[in-house]
């Protein structure tokens, strides 16, 4: 008799213990989507509050210059008696930078993951990738370094005009940097290619390199196109790099062995200079910070427009 009274406490505790979860399981299951939507918001949230302190700082600015001085004027000397704000001398560092980074990382870049989808071994690809992507992991900081103390004496050794601080040493190193993003993600959008469209062309009498050339290629154009695109939207935010081995100089020119300034080196020099609050140099550094931002984020939607025009489905 004793054992059946202990034997019904015991399952009328499990009945007790099994409402508990159930109770737990709901409040739970009601408490998560709200949490997971609070989360979310906090994201977008911050967007639009980075967005908003731009947008007020820069309006604060073109009150005090005008905005066509600001983007068609040629000379930056915000620290002079009598300062001129024209922000050409950065764009044009900024962009002869992106594009110098590029040409070194769209070939290497292209054929390291050709060779890495198509041609090597899972072995190889195994021990590739990996240390491939190793380039990533290395801080900016180091390779405005490399560039200041290793390449650009190198470059001087080659060029004998090349000034000691140049747009050239940096937008090389840039690219070296920028080539894990462009291999891998174009290695990525080729692994993505279904192997019997390879098989069909090698059936048809293509030898490896048509089959990587006129298939895959074209097949994985968006994936690789959208690579070059982050990239250089990449190259375009790079800060330290250029800010270390470009120098300080705002001249307005297209000769890239001279010493030239980028919207985010601009940036770095101001903010860590005497910008006091509610000067015209202090609202510049929104004005510049804006214009980066307007450059990132074309960028950004660009890779995503030629991504989903050009995407194949398989």
């Amino acid at each position: 008799m004793s054992k059946t009274v202990t034997n019904k406490k015991t399952v009328q505790e499990m009945i007790e213990q099994n409402k508990h979860k159930k109770n737990f399981t709901t409040i739970m299951e009601k408490l998560m989507p709200k949490l997971l939507f609070t989360i979310a918001t906090i994201s977008v949230l911050t967007t639009v509050g980075i967005i908003f302190t731009l947008l007020t700082e820069t309006l604060e600015f073109f009150r005090r210059v005008p905005f066509l001085d600001f983007f068609t004027g040629t000379v930056l000397k915000p620290l002079s008696q009598n300062p001129e704000f024209g922000v050409l001398p950065l764009i044009t560092g900024t962009i002869l930078s992106s594009l110098i980074a590029m040409l070194v990382a769209i070939p290497i870049g292209l054929m390291t993951a050709v060779y890495l989808s198509e041609y090597a071994s899972a072995k190889v690809r195994k021990v590739l990738k990996p240390i491939l992507e190793l380039l990533a992991g290395i801080p900016t900081i180091v390779y405005g370094f490399f560039a200041f103390t290793f390449v650009t004496p190198i470059l001087r050794a080659i060029i004998p005009g090349l000034e000691a601080t140049n747009i050239l040493s940096p937008g090389i190193v840039m690219g070296i940097m920028i080539i894990p993003m462009v291999a891998s993600l174009s290695e990525d959008a080729m692994s993505s290619v279904p192997n019997s469209m390879r098989e069909g062309a090698l059936a048809l009498g293509a030898t490896k390199l048509e089959v990587t050339g006129k298939v895959v290629i074209p097949a994985a154009i968006s994936g690789i196109i959208a690579s070059f695109v982050l990239g250089i939207s990449r190259a375009i935010g790079e800060t330290m790099i250029v800010t270390i081995a470009s120098g300080s100089s705002k001249n307005f020119t297209f000769d890239i062995t001279q010493s030239m300034q980028t919207m985010t080196a601009y940036i770095v020099e101001i903010t860590s200079g005497e910008a006091a609050a509610g000067t015209t140099i202090y609202y510049s550094l929104y004005a510049v910070a804006m214009t980066l931002f307007v450059f990132t984020l074309l960028m950004n939607v660009l890779a995503q427009y030629i991504s989903r025009k050009y995407r194949e489905e398989y």
